[in-house]
């Protein structure tokens, strides 16, 4: 059973794979209470702009967890120096992101822009994240009434496999 927010994803995921998808918000799961062994959130409680809001996502996941259930949590790193954006530690924690969408366009509007070697148009969106620092997600994990397993840092992000205590 996978869900994400997006209606495309879900749509995608439910083209290429077997199992079930939908679409929901990730402080209003639809999934019954003690059901998975596993679960797995990418890229996803980084974009709650409170860390109240934070740690309720990472409750909602652990309360979908069976008695010994596992979920495996992915969130943007605060110490981000050797890669293109470059922040790091001393940096603000709550920034605002670009992201580019492009879609074919013989139009061109304020908000977008025609690519030269295409007819591509750019719509550009910014996106709010909350750059986690080092034990930060251990902290909120804890704060949501579970335990950190195990953690590390990889590709600009902190993971934690976390269990309910």
């Amino acid at each position: 059973m996978g869900s994400d927010r997006s209606t495309n994803l879900v749509r995608i995921a439910k083209q290429h794979q077997s199992h079930d998808a939908v679409v929901a918000d990730i402080l209003n799961l639809p999934h019954p209470k003690a059901t998975f062994d596993f679960a797995i959130s990418i890229a996803v409680i980084h974009h709650l702009s409170t860390r109240e809001r934070r740690v309720e996502a990472i409750r909602s996941i652990l309360e979908l967890l069976k008695r010994d259930g596992k979920a495996l949590l992915y969130v943007w790193a605060l110490e981000q120096a050797s890669s293109r954006r470059g922040w790091d530690e001393g940096d603000e924690q709550d920034v605002m992101v670009p992201w580019v969408t492009r879609s074919k366009s013989s139009t061109k509007t304020d908000s977008e822009v025609i690519s030269s070697s295409s007819d591509q148009a750019e719509k550009t969106f910014q996106r709010y994240y909350h750059l986690y620092r080092k034990g930060e997600l251990e902290e909120d994990a804890e704060n949501a009434e579970g335990k950190a397993l195990e953690s590390g840092y990889e590709k600009d992000n902190w993971w934690a496999i976390v269990t309910n205590r």
